[in-house]
C-alpha cells in the first residue's frame, strides 16, 4: 500500500511544479524559494517506489519489511502536508510580509531537508530486509504485453461467459411455469460462483421478455435500505416519475404503489442478493398474488433465507464449475477472440490446467486469473510464476478467492491500485457513473501524464484496462458503445476496502461517526447522523469527503459559551472551516439549502459536487477563489436562481455543469472568456459570451449545449464551432416557435461533430453533404419538418441514431425508402401526435438493432418492413393505445422474421 502513497504523491508533486512553472511565468510562484527542494522530494521518493513493488510484496510475512514499507508511507503523507499547507497559506495571505518571509521560507526548507535525511535513512535500511529494485518492466510492461495480444474491447455484455444449460434449462421451466399463486424461484450458492450472471442472462432473455408484461431488477446487498429497494422495483416497471424518486414519499405508500402497478399483470421481480431472512420480511407486502404465472427470483448465499421466503419451493443450488467448463472459461479471458489455446501456444495448455484446479471452480476466480494472464506475456515462465503464487491447499474456501483476487490486485501498477482502490468509497451495488469517476480520478491526482493526451483520456485508459482485468464490471452502455455506468463485485470491494483501510486510502462511515481520530485520506459517508464531531479532528490528513447519505443540514448547537450569534450553525458548514486541504467534495443528494462564504477557503478543491443541494437564491462570490477548480456540477439545484459573475475566475474549469429540467439558473450574463481547459458545458443559456470570445477561447471543449438562442446566433455559433477541433457533440435549442434555424448552417466544416441536436423550426433541412460529415447521432425536436426532408436524412452515410422528437415531423404519413438508413442502428420516435401510417420499404435500415415508439398515439400499426428486418433485437413501446400493443403481441410478434424483445409501458389488460 505504500506504493499508492508514494506513487499519489510523487504525481501530486509533479502536477505542482508544472502548475507552479506555468504560474511563475506570468506571477509570482508560491514555490518560489524551495521549487528545488521540493523537486528533490518528489525525485527522492520517485526513487523510492522502484523499491516498493518488491516491498509491498514481501512485507505480509515479514514485520521488518512491515515496518519499512509503513515509514515510507508516513515519510510520504509528511511531505504531501508539508507542501501543500505551504501553497495553502501562501495562497491565503498572498505575497508574504517582508520581514516574516525569510524566516517562513527558512521553517519550510528545514523541514524539507529533514524529509529529505529520512527517506535516505529508510532507504540505507533496505538492503538489510532484501528489498531489490522491481520495476514495471519486469515481464510485465503494459505496452509489450499489449502488442502480444489483443485486447477485447471493454464495452462487450459478458460476451465470455460459460452456458450451464442444465441450470439454465430448469429455471427457465420454473419462470415460465403458469401457477396461480407468484412462485418464488431461487438461486443459492457461495460469493463468486456466479448467481448474479446467471440471473442476468435468464432476465435479458428474449423468452423471459416476451412472456412477463413487466420486470423489475434490484440489488438488495448487505446494505439493505427498504425505501431504496421499494423505490428500485418501482423506477423499473416506470410506475416512479422522477419528481415522485426525490419526493420523501413514506414507505408504507411506495408499498401500495407497487401493489397497485403489479396486482393486474404478469410480472418478474428480481431480488440480487439478498443476505437476511428480514429484508423478505419488510417486502413481500409488496407482491400482490398479481396475474397467473407471476415470479419473484432472488440470489441468495444463505440457503436458509430461501426456504424463509418460499418454505415449498425447491432453491436451486448454483455447482461450481467442472474442470473441463473452467478451463474453457480461462481460455476465452487469456486468450479473448481465440477458441481455446492457439496451436503456436499449446505449450501452456498443461499450465492452464494446474492453474484451473487451483481456482475450485469458482468463475470469478477463474474470471479474474484469466484477465490477468491475458496481460501477461504468453510465456511458460510467466504463467508458472502465476501459478506459484496460488499455493493454499490448507486454506478456507473464502481465504481462497481473497488470495486470488489480491493477485491480480498485486499486479496493478500504482496508479491502477489507487483508481481500483477508489471505487471501495462508493456504498455497495451501485451503479457508478463513468463520467462521474473519471472526474473525480482526475481531481484526485492519480494520473500520470501521457504525452498529449487528456487527463480523462488516460483515465478512460485506465478504466478499460481495469475492464478488461476482469477487476471491473460494466453495468449499462450507451445507445453508441460508451460505457455508462460500471460495477464492482462484493468479493473485489471487500478488498478494495481491506487494502484501502490498511494504507489510509479510504475510511467509510455507516455506523457513528465516533470513534478514535485517523489519518485516512478519503472519507465516505454512507448513513446519516446528529454530529460529525469526530470527522473534525481528521481534517489535516483529509483530501477527499464524499456524501452519499442525502443528510439534511440541519442547524444544530455548537458551543454554549460561544456568544449567541455564534451558538448555532449548520450541521456540515464546518467543512468549510475546517478541512482546508481537500480536493474533493462531493455532495450530491444532501440538502445543503445554502453555502458558506468560507467555501472560498478551500482553495486546493478540484471537485465540488452540488448536484440535487436544494440550493437557494445565490451562490456566494467567495466561490471564485477556487481557482483549481475542474469540475463545478450545479445540475437539478431547483431553486437556484442565479449564479454570480465570478465563473471567469475559475481558470483550470473543465466541467461546468448547471443543467436543470424546469427553471435552470440563469446563466446568460457569465463572462466565459477565460476558461480555456474546459471541456464539458452541456446546458448554458446564449448571451454576450458568445461573442464576447468566450465560445472562441473554450479550445478545448468537447460537449456543448446552449438554450434561448435566436436564429440569428446561430450562424455565429456554428462558425466558432468549426474551430474548435475537439468538440463533439453540440446541441442547440432556439428560444421561441417563431424562431427558426437559418437555411445554410455551415455544418459541413464541422468535421469533428459526431453528435448533433437540434430543438427549432427548420425551415429547410441541409442536403446530405452539407451535415457534418462523421456524424453518427442526429436529435430533432419541434422542427416541423418537409416530407421530403426525411429522403435526405436516410442518405446521411454514417448515421447510426435518430431521434424523432416531439413536433420534429408533423405529416400523418411517413415513408422509408429502400436503401435507406444503411448505418441506421437505433431508431426512436417519440410523440410523433400527427403520425397515422409509416412503411418501411425492403432493405431499408439493414443494420436496425434497437427500435422505440413513444406515444405516437394515431399510428395504427407496425410497418411489415420492420417485420422483415433480421437484424431487429429489441422493440420498445411507451404509451401507446392498448389496441396497438394488443395487435404487437398477438398477431405481429409472430410475424417478424426474427422475434425481438419487446418491451412495453401499455397496460394491454385493459381489453377485455
Amino acid at each position: 500500500m505504500a506504493e499508492v502513497a508514494v506513487s499519489t504523491v510523487v504525481t501530486k508533486l509533479t502536477g505542482l511544479l508544472v502548475e507552479q512553472a506555468a504560474v511563475a511565468a506570468v506571477s509570482v510562484s508560491q514555490l518560489a524559494g524551495v521549487r528545488e527542494q521540493v523537486e528533490n522530494l518528489k525525485n527522492e521518493l520517485g526513487w523510492m517506489q522502484s523499491f516498493l513493488r518488491d516491498a509491498d510484496a514481501k512485507q505480509e510475512g515479514n514485520d521488518r519489511v512491515r515496518m519499512w514499507v509503513s515509514e515510507i508511507r508516513d515519510v510520504a503523507f509528511e511531505a504531501e502536508e508539508l507542501i501543500e499547507t505551504y501553497v495553502y497559506k501562501t495562497t491565503m495571505q498572498g505575497s508574504l510580509d517582508k520581514v516574516f518571509r525569510p524566516f517562513h521560507l527558512y521553517k519550510v526548507r528545514t523541514r524539507i531537508d529533514k524529509i529529505l535525511s529520512k527517506i535516505k535513512s529508510i532507504s540505507d535500511r533496505r538492503e538489510t530486509y532484501g528489498v531489490v529494485v522491481m520495476t514495471r518492466d519486469d515481464g510485465n510492461n503494459s505496452n509489450e504485453r499489449l502488442r502480444h495480444w489483443r485486447q477485447p474491447s471493454p464495452y462487450s455484455e459478458e460476451e465470455y461467459v460459460i452456458e450451464l444449460e442444465d441450470d439454465m434449462g430448469l429455471l427457465f421451466t420454473q419462470l415460465l411455469a403458469v401457477e396461480p399463486t407468484p412462485h418464488v424461484v431461487s438461486i443459492v450458492g457461495m460469493g463468486g460462483l456466479g448467481k448474479t450472471t446467471l440471473a442476468k442472462k435468464l432476465y435479458n432473455h428474449a423468452r423471459i421478455t416476451n412472456h412477463f408484461e413487466c420486470k423489475a431488477w434490484v440489488y438488495v446487498s448487505k446494505e439493505y435500505r427498504r425505501r431504496d429497494v421499494l423505490q428500485g422495483i418501482l423506477k423499473d416497471v416506470d410506475a416512479l416519475t422522477r419528481d415522485g424518486m426525490e419526493r420523501r414519499i413514506p414507505e408504507e405508500e411506495l408499498v401500495n404503489k407497487l401493489r397497485n402497478v403489479l396486482s393486474e399483470k404478469r410480472y418478474l421481480v428480481v431480488l440480487d442478493d439478498i443476505w437476511g431472512m428480514e429484508v423478505w420480511d419488510g417486502l413481500k407486502s409488496a407482491f400482490p398474488r398479481g396475474k397467473m404465472g407471476s415470479k419473484i427470483l432472488l440470489t441468495t448465499r444463505n440457503w436458509d433465507v430461501a426456504l424463509h421466503v418460499d418454505a415449498c419451493s425447491n432453491p436451486h443450488q448454483l455447482r461450481p464449475l467442472t474442470e473441463d467448463e473452467s478451463f474453457r472459461l480461462l481460455c476465452n479471458k487469456a486468450f479473448p477472440g481465440a477458441k481455446g489455446i492457439p496451436l503456436e501456444l499449446v505449450q501452456l495448455e498443461s499450465l492452464a490446467k494446474e492453474i484451473v484446479v487451483k481456482c475450485g471452480g469458482l468463475p470469478l476466480a477463474v474470471v479474474v486469473v484469466g484477465g490477468l494472464l491475458s496481460r501477461k506475456l504468453k510465456s511458460s515462465g510467466e504463467w508458472k510464476r502465476v501459478l506459484q503464487n496460488i499455493s493454499w491447499h490448507l486454506l478456507e474456501e473464502q481465504e481462497k478467492i481473497a488470495r486470488i483476487l489480491a493477485l491480480s490486485y498485486n499486479d496493478l501498477p500504482p496508479h491502477l491500485k489507487s483508481c481500483f482502490l477508489y471505487l471501495g468509497l462508493f456504498p455497495e451495488g451501485v451503479n457508478i457513473q463513468t463520467k462521474k469517476l473519471i472526474r473525480l480520478w482526475v481531481a484526485e491526482g492519480f494520473l500520470l501524464q501521457e504525452g498529449e493526451e487528456t487527463a480523462e483520456g488516460v483515465a478512460q485508459k485506465y478504466l478499460n484496462e481495469l475492464i478488461g482485468r476482469c477487476m471491473i464490471q460494466v453495468g449499462t452502455v450507451s445507445s453508441l458503445g460508451r460505457v455508462k455506468t460500471i460495477r464492482i463485485h462484493h468479493l473485489l470491494r471487500d478488498l478494495s476496502l481491506s487494502k484501502g483501510k490498511e494504507g489510509y486510502f479510504l475510511k467509510i462511515y455507516q455506523g457513528d461517526v465516533a470513534g478514535p481520530s485517523t489519518k485516512a485520506r478519503r472519507h465516505s459517508m454512507h448513513f446519516c447522523h446528529d454530529r460529525y464531531d469526530s470527522l473534525k479532528h481528521n481534517s489535516d490528513h483529509s483530501r477527499s469527503l464524499l456524501f452519499f447519505n442525502r443528510e439534511y443540514n440541519a442547524d444544530i448547537v455548537r458551543k454554549l459559551w460561544l456568544p449567541l450569534n455564534l451558538q448555532q450553525e449548520k450541521k456540515l458548514n464546518f467543512i468549510f472551516r475546517k478541512f482546508k486541504l481537500l480536493r474533493v467534495l462531493e455532495l450530491d443528494g444532501v440538502r445543503v439549502v445554502s453555502l458558506p462564504s468560507t467555501i472560498g477557503n478551500l482553495i486546493q478543491l478540484r471537485y465540488l459536487g452540488l448536484r440535487k443541494t436544494n440550493l437557494e437564491e445565490e451562490l456566494p462570490p467567495s466561490i471564485g477563489n477556487l481557482q483549481n477548480l475542474q469540475t463545478l456540477d450545479l445540475r437539478y439545484c431547483c431553486f437556484l436562481k442565479k449564479i454570480p459573475n465570478i465563473i471567469w475566475k475559475m481558470v483550470n474549469l473543465r466541467h461546468l455543469l448547471l443543467y436543470t429540467p424546469f427553471d435552470s439558473p440563469d446563466s446568460s450574463h457569465l463572462r466565459l472568456d477565460t476558461l480555456t481547459n474546459l471541456q464539458t458545458l452541456p446546458h448554458i443559456e446564449a448571451g454576450n459570451w458568445i461573442g464576447d470570445g468566450g465560445l472562441a477561447n473554450m479550445i478545448n471543449l468537447r460537449q456543448l449545449g446552449i438554450c434561448e438562442l435566436s436564429g440569428q446566433m446561430v450562424n455565429s455559433v456554428l462558425s466558432t464551432v468549426q474551430g474548435l477541433h475537439n468538440l463533439h457533440s453540440l446541441s442547440l435549442s432556439l428560444q421561441s416557435e417563431e424562431d427558426e434555424f437559418p437555411i445554410f448552417m455551415q455544418l459541413s466544416q464541422c468535421t469533428h461533430l459526431q453528435k448533433l441536436s437540434l430543438n427549432g423550426k427548420i425551415k429547410k433541412l441541409p442536403d446530405p453533404h452539407e451535415f457534418p460529415p462523421n456524424l453518427l447521432k442526429l436529435t430533432l425536436h419541434n422542427s416541423h419538418l418537409r416530407k421530403e426532408s426525411i429522403a435526405k436524412l436516410e442518405r446521411l452515410p454514417n448515421l447510426k441514431m435518430l431521434i424523432l422528437g416531439k413536433g420534429a415531423y408533423n405529416w400523418p404519413e411517413l415513408n422509408f425508402n429502400a436503401e435507406g438508413f444503411p448505418q441506421l442502428h437505433i431508431l426512436r420516435l417519440v410523440l410523433l401526435k400527427e403520425l397515422e401510417e409509416w412503411t418501411v420499404e425492403e432493405s431499408a435500415m439493414p443494420r436496425l438493432e434497437n427500435m422505440v415508439i413513444d406515444r405516437c398515439e394515431k399510428l395504427k400499426k407496425i410497418p411489415e418492413g420492420l417485420k422483415a428486418i433480421t437484424s431487429l433485437k429489441k422493440l420498445k413501446i411507451i404509451g401507446m393505445p392498448v389496441e396497438f400493443e394488443h395487435k404487437l403481441r398477438i398477431k405481429d410478434l409472430f410475424e417478424f422474421t426474427n422475434t425481438p424483445v419487446i418491451e412495453s409501458t401499455t397496460d394491454i389488460l385493459a381489453i377485455d
